[in-house]
């Protein structure tokens, strides 16, 4: 029988780095973010895919995991997974529907597993959603292999695939309630630090704003993927489009925290931008209509009202930073001035 030194003195004997998973050792599927150095990797339960198939886009693989369940990956990179992909998506959709007081015209921009467009519809207002993706293979895998895939099936959708900005360009001007913007990464960097610019930064980019500004309602709401604050190039880039949103005319633009443990850094967040002032951030209102879906039988497992606000206090240095405001040294002037 081995007691617990001879445990201690076993595992002493096995090499550290025998211990650690290789980024491209096939029994994990991870994401190393060259810039920082940090690298996070979920286990397979199984030597091969459940699904692997190469798009022309990108290469498509759902693996499992025996806490994670059923894991979406694409080039490599963890999308989602069967245990948390609720709080990403259900913060994404909620934060920005809750923000309108009566959103009927939703138009989705990426998330070709059907996440966000299954939440979308969880909300009885909801009279029409335009749903556009680029790769139509990541949509039927999606709709074959997780639970929220026949959300396309539901009469007040229409798909389109096609590519995003193309779409937005094209789209008639005050049409719709909420945009949700569930983009891939606009860019990554290479071991040399150098920023490799990907297909997706063109959903970033100021002309795209413009259109995704006029496309709204005078009470629009725009919730855009926005990134991690602990990546140094991920925060630059909140800092950007956060002003780019307010140099367009959005009168507001906050970056919405969100904690979900598969993500590099366990965290993401959200750029929430509402196009008026006139929202449905009341506490009581938004309350009747989270009970009411609920109610009706769909309920949700991490958004709750509460998350409404606290999800936009952030840690000082990420608050200072972002908003570029000292709140210390503020109130410093106020004391000395007092």
């Amino acid at each position: 029988m081995l007691t617990l030194t001879s445990l201690a003195v076993l595992f002493l004997l096995v090499p550290v780095d025998a211990l650690r998973p290789k980024p491209n050792d096939s029994t994990y599927v991870g994401e190393l973010i060259h810039e920082t150095g940090f690298y996070q990797s979920l286990r397979v339960a199984d030597a091969k895919p459940i699904v692997q198939r190469q798009s022309q886009y990108q290469l498509i693989e759902v693996h499992r995991n025996q806490y994670y369940g059923k894991i979406l990956v694409l080039d490599g990179v963890v999308q989602l997974t069967e245990k948390d992909a609720d709080s990403y998506n259900e913060m994404l959709t909620h934060v920005a529907m809750f923000s309108h007081p009566n959103p009927k015209r939703v138009l989705v921009i990426g998330g070709g597993d059907g996440y966000v467009l299954s939440e979308v519809l969880k909300h009885d207002s909801v009279e029409h959603v335009d749903h556009v993706d680029l790769d139509e293979e990541v949509i039927e895998t999606c709709k074959e292999h997780f639970s929220w895939g026949s959300a396309w099936e539901d009469p007040r959708v229409r798909l389109h695939v096609a590519d995003g900005g193309a779409f937005v360009r094209n789209a008639d001007s005050g049409f719709y309630d909420v945009i949700i913007q569930d983009s891939s990464d606009p860019s990554t960097d290479d071991e040399d630090g150098i920023e490799i610019v990907l297909p997706s930064a063109v959903l970033y980019s100021l002309e795209h704003f413009k259109h995704l500004h006029r496309i709204l309602k005078p009470d629009g709401i725009l919730n855009i993927q926005a990134e991690c604050l602990q990546i140094p190039g991920d925060l630059d880039g909140i800092i950007s489009w956060r002003k780019q949103a307010l140099s367009l005319g959005f009168s507001t633009a906050r970056y919405g925290s969100v904690m979900i443990s598969s993500y590099p850094t366990g965290q993401i967040g959200f750029l929430l931008c509402e196009k008026g002032s006139a929202t449905s951030d009341g506490s009581d209102s938004i309350r009747d209509r989270f009970v009411r879906m609920c109610d009706s039988g769909n309920k949700t497992s991490y958004y709750h009202p509460a998350l409404q606000k606290s999800s936009f206090v952030l840690p000082l240095w990420a608050e200072e930073k972002i908003y570029e405001n000292s709140i210390c040294r503020n109130r410093d002037e106020q004391a000395s001035n007092s």
